[in-house]
């Protein structure tokens, strides 16, 4: 009988003393037309970037918001759909223009950044709810406690050609931390830290396939770095999942067409080109083609567009 019960003991004390962890993510999208679609993925890589989140919460000033936006960041680069601009890059260019990541929050700005970096999109964000508790209970041998952590996070994709958002999305993410002791023997602690990144993540790893069936609905497209003669040299290469042999049709964009109701940029007047065939790439990083003239029709020029022809 002594023996039964102390090997009762034993088991109730490494039961109650053994800490685990579980997360749950929930995500809701925020506008209709955002709703989230099949859609696979076929063709080059989207290149897009992300601004440091801001921390709307009362909790971890100065620690949330770039938790967010490096997690988010991590999720698009496994998901090999894109190619992500490192944030230091983008503040780079953002202090040459004298802005602070604040001002990204403004999609005009937002996409004068993005057409300057040669991006199709950039995703800017808000951790917009964050909180801790503390759950527990106490029985005759043995106490339980857990924190639990409830995140909030907003994003909104914006493209850089037109200033409007694409993508307006919430996700919300929960992760729990349990310890637990036996007749005043086991775990014990304060609070535990790692709960914010899982928690971080929960809400945004479903960003990523929402992100990627927006801008799946919307053409590819590259720009002419420079040309010389037939030839052309685009920002995009075998890093973007091209190949050789690839055909495009590029233009030279032209004046603003504006929605004269709202003033949003609707589109731009496009002067055809010619089609062109990518024939090598440049550039150690992969990120450089060459592409030559099938049908010159007008002379290029750095800035202007390509995309994949129909």
């Amino acid at each position: 009988m002594k023996k039964n019960m102390m090997l009762f003991l034993v088991a109730a004390l490494m039961f109650a003393c053994a800490p685990s962890k579980s997360v749950k993510m929930q995500q809701a999208l925020t506008v209709k037309e955002t709703k989230k679609v099949k859609a696979e993925f076929i063709g080059p890589k989207r290149r897009i970037g992300v601004v440091e989140f801001e921390n709307k919460s009362a909790y971890g000033q100065g620690r949330l918001g770039g938790a967010a936006s490096d997690i988010l960041v991590t999720e698009l680069v496994k998901s090999e759909k894109f190619i992500v601009v490192e944030r230091s890059k983008m503040d780079k260019i953002m202090q040459e223009q004298k802005l602070q990541t604040q001002g990204l929050t403004d999609p005009q700005t937002a996409a004068k950044i993005g057409q300057i970096m040669g991006l199709e999109a950039i995703v800017v964000g808000a951790v917009s709810q964050f909180g801790v508790k503390k759950e527990g209970s106490d029985y005759l041998l043995a106490q339980s406690k857990q924190q639990v952590a409830d995140v909030t996070v907003d994003i909104r994709v914006i493209d850089v050609q037109s200033g409007q958002v694409i993508l307006a999305d919430s996700g919300k993410g929960q992760a729990k931390s349990k310890k637990g002791s036996f007749l005043g023997m086991g775990t014990r602690g304060g609070y535990d830290e790692t709960l914010e990144g899982e928690a971080l993540r929960a809400a945004i790893v479903k960003f990523v396939d929402n992100i990627s069936n927006q801008l799946n609905k919307r053409p590819w497209s590259a720009m002419i770095a420079d040309y010389s003669g037939e030839e052309i040299y685009i920002n995009a290469g075998s890093a973007s999942n091209l190949k050789e042999g690839v055909e495009l049709s590029c233009y030279k964009q032209g004046k603003e067409i504006r929605d004269p109701k709202t003033n949003q940029i609707l589109g731009y007047r496009e002067e055809y080109l010619g089609d062109f065939e990518i024939i090598r790439f440049c550039g150690e990083s992969g990120d450089c083609s060459i592409a030559k003239a099938q049908n010159l029709k007008g002379t290029p020029k750095s800035g202007d567009i390509c995309r994949i022809k129909k």
